[in-house]
């Protein structure tokens, strides 16, 4: 601090040496801290939101493969469910050619030792 002299009257007024202004050097380092803080908050923020959006994004594709999953399982239940009836199918048709195999006198079996002799 320093003191200045009134000439007019003789009174001793204190000047501060500091400025006025709050830009001491606590002050200063206070508002550095403020403005460090705003920008750790900033980029906190902007990291949290970049987080966000990939955890979004990945939970939109984790839910677009359970959806293909169910298609494709809906498809090979589809895909069994035509085999085995298909597989019926063949049996009927296969017994339904033996019995007429049996019933043409072409599909008889013959004894060709007798025809030979």
């Amino acid at each position: 601090m320093e003191a200045e002299v009134d000439e007019e009257d003789g009174t001793f007024t204190n000047i501060s040496l500091a400025d006025d202004s709050g830009d001491s050097p606590a002050a200063l380092r206070s508002r550095q801290e403020d403005e460090y803080f705003a920008m750790n908050c900033d980029r906190d923020d902007i990291e949290n939101q970049v987080e966000l959006e990939e955890k979004t994004r990945l939970i939109n594709q984790v839910l677009e493969l359970q959806h293909t999953l169910e298609d494709l399982s809906a498809r090979v239940d589809a895909v069994k469910e035509e085999n085995l009836k298909l597989k019926s199918e063949n049996q009927v048709l296969g017994q339904y050619i033996e019995n007429l195999m049996s019933a043409s006198s072409v599909f008889q079996t013959t004894d060709t030792k007798s025809k030979r002799k």
